[in-house]
């Protein structure tokens, strides 16, 4: 009986420890994510019965009855964005934190790679997609993204609201985050952020369901990261009402009103001295007053922990988390609102309806999300899976993305494209020829594989690789082999520029010079090179390389942003001439006298001559460039002529309108006075060259009144066009909105008087008058 009751003991002991084990191995694995777990969502079996579970009713109906059954202290925990759980109401925790700039990405808590999925579709860091001027494209991407997204969350690896696009003005060249936006024009970055999102977001059963949920940042006048000390959290961006409404806003307008965008985030920064995350004005009067959200308001991460402690915007943080409150903001990526916003109800700073507005608009964005429907799996969508993920179509369009990205600056005597007939070796050289994770640039996620530079050329022709500077700080450059190689190849190709380290979130550049010995490495190469040089950079931002553009043995120069996980390939396709390069610059490149006279913290666009400010953008910077919005050349020349413009528009006034009795430079723009003011611009454009695609640019120089700039994008459209094919682009103008402007005092005008429309070469005069 003794040994009976031993051995049960051990097998007791032993069964305990197997149990053990087996609990840790799970934790384990749901904490690391290596197997498949649940998507979160609420109104499972058992759970189904309450009003906010039924999908029978609207969505206000159903926010409705789930705000009416929450506790205070429930309430609350639903305002930051690790959101608590309700287990009486059956509602999982669920963390609003996921990112998807360019692909999935790992930045954010919300989403994680395992085993199960490993990495997703990276593209091209966002410069690069914007220079592909392709609105198509950028819903494509959007959708790829989306598909993504769902397939990883139906696995329990990611959420399903993502903190992007990223749709602030590329305004200085040294901003770091430069790289994460679609570029300097107000018109690209209002397309891209409304393509984008709404190639993100678009579902199944219409507006009112999304794929997921996009969210346009960082609103507004947010471009200072660290610059000489001033940083983001301090920064007060001093910006007129002009400038403003003209060119800072206008992204987030498109999300909301023409992409519909299920969130806004407010920036760290305050703008004319309050802090954007709690101004009313700012949220609740635009964004959700004139412009309409459908969803919430987020602060960026800490945005008001840091008006109180950093900003000291307030005295308290109860008074932190009302203003914020009442402004409009609905959503605390931090935990401040969390801490704070109960002390700040019961000293009578907020009323619980506030608290209950905030909430209903988060959980209105999870019903349509489909949160609250049951087992997504289920559902649409339900049987996306890791399948899904970096599939061949995906990764094919990331190569696309970049092959239509990339813009060739300089050609001499047609160098590119080589051939492989001609062209037998390769040196290739420089700290970028053979990167990875530099090609995805910041908030990027782990890629379904990597073509470097070195691997995409090697596989066309043979190569010698030296990567001259160990790193792109390049400061020892070792240019023995570097040179030899380039004396033996038939062609160098030296890829250079920046990474992370040179440009990113929270670091600002200060010059505009390529880093290190990099411009002696380029030099000395290029003239032990026996063959062509083609310089490549890779970066996000501009640089001031004048001593390339005019050194004669540098026969070809190109931009490649950072091209994501394909660039290598496609960097290869377009010198190969396999395809036609289309790119166009997104952003003026300024000389490095800019930076050393203009402070990164002006915010005005418009130039002063009395102190010689040159102004900001090729919309009005007055400067010399070292190259241009819109710049880059193509292996084809392409010829537009002009089929159809008006040369005379008019607009109707009541005789008792004001500019009937006295000459006026500008009408203000009142509903009646746009009623369909639309004519249209019709161009045929020729290729004489190889199969290429070609972006009509459609500029606008409007009267000078109003510190109008001196011209502005109104369209753009890019074609494919065969050898020697022709095709006819139209445009549909609308006067009020594509040849009005903003005055001084924030009202928008059309000028009288003589407008120039052009493309390319081809100008075109238009009278506007009443």
């Amino acid at each position: 009986e003794e040994k009976n009751e031993v051995v049960k003991k051990q097998s007791k002991l032993l069964c305990f420890s197997v149990l053990l084990v087996v609990v840790l191995f799970f934790n384990f694995v749901i904490d690391n994510g290596v197997m498949c777990q649940s998507p979160v969502f609420a109104c499972g079996v058992g759970n189904n019965a309450f009003g906010f579970c039924d999908t029978s009713l609207d969505i206000d109906s159903r926010v409705s009855d789930l705000v009416k059954r929450l506790t205070l202290q429930e309430k609350i925990g639903f305002m930051v964005n690790k959101a608590r759980n309700v287990s009486r109401l059956g509602i999982p925790t669920y963390e609003w934190w996921s990112e998807a700039l360019h692909g999935v990405s790992y930045v954010g808590p919300g989403t994680k790679f395992s085993s199960v999925v490993p990495g997703a579709t990276s593209f091209p860091q966002v410069i690069l997609t914007g220079a592909t001027f392709n609105v198509s494209l950028f819903q494509a991407i959007g959708k790829v993204v989306s598909t993504e997204a769902r397939a990883m969350y139906n696995v329990g690896l990611a959420g399903l609201t993502y903190w992007s696009p990223n749709v602030n003005i590329f305004r200085d060249p040294r901003w770091g985050r430069g790289q994460e936006t679609p570029g300097e024009d107000p018109l690209l970055s209002s397309k891209y952020g409304a393509g984008y999102v709404t190639g993100l977001q678009q579902a199944e059963g219409g507006p009112d369901r999304l794929k997921v949920a996009a969210c346009c940042k960082h609103y507004t006048a947010y471009d200072v990261d660290n610059w000489k000390g001033i940083d983001r959290y301090h920064f007060n961006a001093v910006v007129n009402q002009q400038d403003l409404d003209d060119t800072y806003n206008p992204p987030f307008k498109s999300c909301v009103v023409d992409g519909n965008v299920a969130s806004v985030m407010c920036s760290y920064n305050q703008v004319n001295g309050k802090p954007t995350c709690a101004d009313p004005d700012f949220l609740a009067g635009v964004i959700r007053g004139k412009w309409k959200l459908n969803g919430y308001i987020v602060s960026d991460c800490d945005s008001v922990e840091v008006l109180y402690n950093s900003q000291h915007y307030t005295k308290t943080p109860e008074q932190a988390a009302a203003v914020s409150i009442l402004a409009g903001l609905d959503l605390d990526c931090g935990s401040f609102l969390g801490e704070h916003t109960e002390a700040a109800l019961k000293g009578g700073l907020v009323k619980e309806s506030d608290i209950d507005r905030a909430i209903s608009n988060n959980f209105a964005t999870l019903m349509r999300l489909g949160f609250f429907d049951g087992d997504p799996t289920k559902q649409s969508y339900g049987k996306l899976g890791p399948k899904d993920v970096c599939s061949s179509d995906h990764q094919e369009l990331a190569r696309e993305t970049a092959r239509q990205g990339i813009v060739l600056l300089k050609n001499i005597a047609g160098s590119l494209p080589l051939t492989p007939t001609t062209i037998k070796s390769l040196a290739v050289i420089g700290p970028n020829a053979n990167v990875t994770k530099t090609m995805i640039g910041n908030y990027e996620g782990t890629p379904c594989k990597y073509t470097t530079p070195l691997q995409g050329l090697t596989a066309a022709v043979p190569t010698l690789y030296s990567p001259g500077c160990p790193n792109v700080a390049c400061t020892s450059p070792q240019l023995d082999d570097a040179k030899k190689f380039a004396a033996q190849a038939d062609a160098t190709i030296l890829i250079v520029g920046a990474d992370q380290s040179i440009e990113r979130e929270s670091f600002d550049r200060i010059d505009l010079l390529l880093p290190g010995q990099q411009t002696t490495l380029i030099t000395q190469v290029a003239n032990a090179s026996r063959g062509p040089v083609i310089l490549i950079i890779m970066s996000g931002g501009g640089f001031d390389i004048s001593f390339a553009k005019i050194n004669p043995k540098i026969t070809s120069i190109l931009w490649v942003g950072y091209p994501g996980e394909a660039g290598g390939g496609a960097i290869a396709d377009v010198l190969f001439g396999c395809f036609n390069p289309s790119g166009r610059l997104p952003m003026t490149w300024y000389p490095q006298a800019f930076v050393e006279k203009v402070n990164m913290t002006n915010m005005n666009m418009r130039p002063d001559p009395a102190t010689g400010y040159p102004g900001r953008t090729y919309r009005f910077y007055t400067g010399e460039t070292i190259y241009a919005f819109g710049d880059g050349l193509s292996y084809s020349i392409f010829h537009h002529r002009l089929v159809k413009a008006p040369e005379l528009v008019s607009i109707p006034l009541e005789e008792s309108h004001t500019c009937y009795s006295q000459e006026c430079k500008s009408i203000e723009l009142v509903e009646n006075h746009c009623q369909n003011f639309i004519f249209d611009i019709h161009l045929v454009v020729k290729n004489t060259g190889m199969t290429g695609s070609h972006i009509v640019f459609l500029y606008s120089s409007p009267p000078n009144v109003h510190n109008s700039p001196k011209k502005h994008l109104i369209g753009f459209e890019k074609v494919l066009l065969a050898p020697q094919g022709e095709e006819l682009v139209q445009f549909k103008v609308d006067v009020c909105k594509d040849l009005s402007m903003v005055d001084e005092l924030g009202s928008r005008k059309v000028a009288l008087g003589l407008h120039v429309l052009h493309v390319g070469n081809l100008k075109h005069s238009l009278t506007i008058r009443i």
